[in-house]
């Protein structure tokens, strides 16, 4: 926020400095490694179209009140008292939101609600309690922000109340509200919009914490596949499976960071509109990105459980589309801040769909293997392309 004196509870602004993840932050991210759990392992137990539905409406809430929180603490100092308070509060009811998540839309519907609606209200309203008079555009931000939560958090109490198919509409108009107001600048009546030029965000920090979730999602996959493998009877098959999936994620984790999340942390802090490029790379653009690893952390587990036959339409969706989300959102990731379509991300897509046509002759087993090597040559190609590039 454009308010050069910012004191109080914000973050100070040192020019040419990064402000660095506090371990407070890292404490609030333990309660969305259980977030994550809870989603595949929904996803899992629910892999029909009303069952994929609901778990995506329920990951876009999971992840847009981690990243709100980000945003939060992207301007107030988690090293101030009442700022860790808020964290630990925001930790509790991260805690709550995810115990729901199995069962809300069914009988803990009304628990997530209040847990979400309460998280995303209440620490904006601690922003807006936190401006100090001479913040005029940073108090204004925060009441645009609280106007929009305060609205949307209707229909979230909204649909815990109701039942059958109205909690899934009253939940999506909820979402749709959340997700359409950055893009309309939080506009209200009196305050109207907010200035991109308003948003100031220190880049290095909001890059770091977003690469953080992705080591979540990572943790995630390599905890179930771990959990799985370490229950079964060990075949070659099963070994096969450990270790194409293991391999796949050893992929993503190099298509993401070997050069991508470097890059982009870069890119945001030299840019002179940081906040429009975090809200579209940080904000919208990491979603597809953890999706796919979430989804095919779902393909890993049902892989090395029945490695052998054909594979179901349940395994080919996930294998497929696990890698597909993950390709689509890094390729346009990285268009966000070197302006072009990686060549090696886009054929990996379309190897994906090809694969995609004959995958229910294969076995999962070698689905994956197939899957797994797809993305290798696209980790491979990407980094001796990057390395070519720069040595002219």
């Amino acid at each position: 926020m454009t308010d050069t004196a910012r004191g109080g509870l914000f973050r100070p602004i040192v020019p040419n400095q990064h402000s660095r993840v506090t371990y407070a932050e890292l404490f609030f991210d333990l309660v969305f490694v259980f977030a994550v759990t809870q989603i595949s392992h929904t996803l899992l137990a629910h892999f029909t179209p009303l069952g994929a539905l609901q778990v995506t409406l329920l990951f876009l809430a999971v992840w847009w009140v981690w990243v709100y929180t980000s945003w939060i603490t992207n301007w107030l100092n988690p090293e101030k008292t009442p700022v860790r308070l808020l964290l630990f509060a925001m930790t509790l009811g991260g805690l709550v939101l995810s115990t729901s998540i199995p069962t809300a839309f069914d009988g803990r519907a009304l628990w997530f609600a209040i847990a979400y609606a309460a998280m995303q209200v209440g620490k904006t309203v601690f922003l807006w309690a936190s401006t100090l008079p001479s913040q005029s555009l940073a108090r204004a931000n925060a009441i645009r922000i609280t106007s929009w939560l305060a609205m949307s958090a209707v229909f979230w109490i909204a649909g815990g109340l109701a039942e059958g198919p109205s909690r899934l509409v009253l939940w999506a108009i909820a979402l749709a509200i959340e997700y359409i107001s950055p893009a309309v600048r939080f506009w209200i009546p009196r305050y109207g919009a907010s200035s991109v030029a308003d948003w100031v965000v220190e880049g290095g920090h909001m890059a770091e914490r977003c690469a953080g979730f992705i080591i979540i999602a990572l943790g995630e996959s390599i905890v179930v596949t771990g959990a799985t493998f370490a229950e079964l009877t060990w075949t070659t098959e099963n070994v096969l499976a450990f270790v194409s999936a293991f391999a796949g994620c050893l992929a993503m984790w190099w298509i993401y960071f070997h050069k991508g999340a470097e890059a982009g942390s870069e890119q945001i802090s030299k840019s002179s509109e940081p906040g429009r490029l975090a809200r579209l790379a940080y904000t919208y653009l990491h979603m597809p990105i953890i999706a796919g690893i979430i989804v095919t952390a779902v393909a890993d587990e049902l892989v090395l459980k029945h490695p052998g036959g054909h594979s179901d339409l349940k395994t080919v969706i996930s294998a497929i589309g696990g890698p597909l989300l993950f390709l689509f959102g890094t390729i346009l990731f990285k268009h966000s801040f070197r302006g072009f379509l990686q060549l090696s991300h886009g054929v990996g897509i379309v190897a994906l769909c090809v694969l995609a046509w004959f995958a229910s002759e294969l076995s999962p087993l070698a689905l994956s293997i197939l899957t797994t090597s797809i993305m290798i040559v696209v980790a491979v190609w990407e980094s001796i392309s990057l390395q070519s590039s720069s040595a002219e």
